[in-house]
């Protein structure tokens, strides 16, 4: 196991990276009248989810690490929703929904699993 030396090096910030990136491509094939609707909505609560991850890191408490990875896993399951309504209302396929929702839950597994493990270990 590689050793932490920043956010960047956590494979959860990584893989939520991914998941931002693959929804700011998705969103660029939905209509202009939804830039400022479900296009806008989605993008920065993807952003939200990595960026939430590197805010906690930063944090000089373990407290506070935890409750911004949990922001992140809020941030997520509203990812979730728009992509799921994106596609219930015709703007993506489930073709095209689906790999970002397998991501997704991979990405909150690996949240769930590192608010566990930080509250079950004592120190930073």
């Amino acid at each position: 196991m590689a050793e932490v030396r920043s956010y960047r090096d956590l494979l959860v910030w990584q893989r939520a990276m991914e998941l931002a990136v693959a929804t700011y491509e998705l969103t660029r094939a939905w209509p202009r009248e939804e830039l400022f609707g479900l296009t806008s909505q989605s993008r920065r609560a993807s952003a939200s989810i990595a960026a939430n991850i590197a805010e906690g890191y930063g944090r000089s408490t373990r407290h506070a690490y935890v409750s911004f990875l949990r922001i992140a896993q809020g941030s997520l399951k509203e990812l979730e929703t728009h992509l799921i309504l994106a596609e219930r209302v015709g703007l993506s396929a489930p073709a095209t929904t689906e790999p970002l929702l397998r991501l997704a839950d991979e990405v909150g597994r690996m949240l769930t699993g590192l608010i566990s493990k930080l509250r079950s270990h004592p120190g930073r």
